[in-house]
């Protein structure tokens, strides 16, 4: 059974920093992008960085600059560097990946448990 599990999410100060981690594990042929979304108590999911199989990333106008997305393709994980962390950033956060579990070139949308970050002072 393929799952994405997610860790690094916490409590931190105004300006502190976080990295999250998101671990895909099972039946993978190979995945293809990977990023991170975030959703807020009353707000709609949005999506905070993406990151393709080449490399090439792109995020929000809202946190570029201060976070940095990437992956180890050789463990199936996905990162995101979390910098001077504002209030505003407080929201749960939620990887998600297309992944290829066969040869074919069909693939699934698998997403994370999500993870709490709380930016307060």
């Amino acid at each position: 059974q393929l799952q994405l599990v997610e860790s690094g999410g916490g409590l931190v100060q105004p300006g502190g920093s976080l990295r999250l981690s998101c671990a895909a594990s099972g039946n993978i042929f190979s995945i293809n992008l990977m990023d991170w979304y975030r959703q807020a108590p009353g707000q709609q999911r949005e999506l905070v960085a993406r990151i393709s199989s080449s490399g090439t990333t792109n995020s929000a106008d809202s946190v570029k600059g201060r976070f940095t997305i990437s992956r180890d393709n050789d463990k199936n994980t996905v990162y995101l560097q979390m910098n001077s962390l504002k209030p505003e950033d407080t929201a749960v956060y939620y990887c998600h990946a297309e992944i290829r579990v066969t040869p074919s070139r069909l693939t699934f949308s698998f997403w994370g448990q999500g993870t709490q970050v709380s930016v307060s002072s």
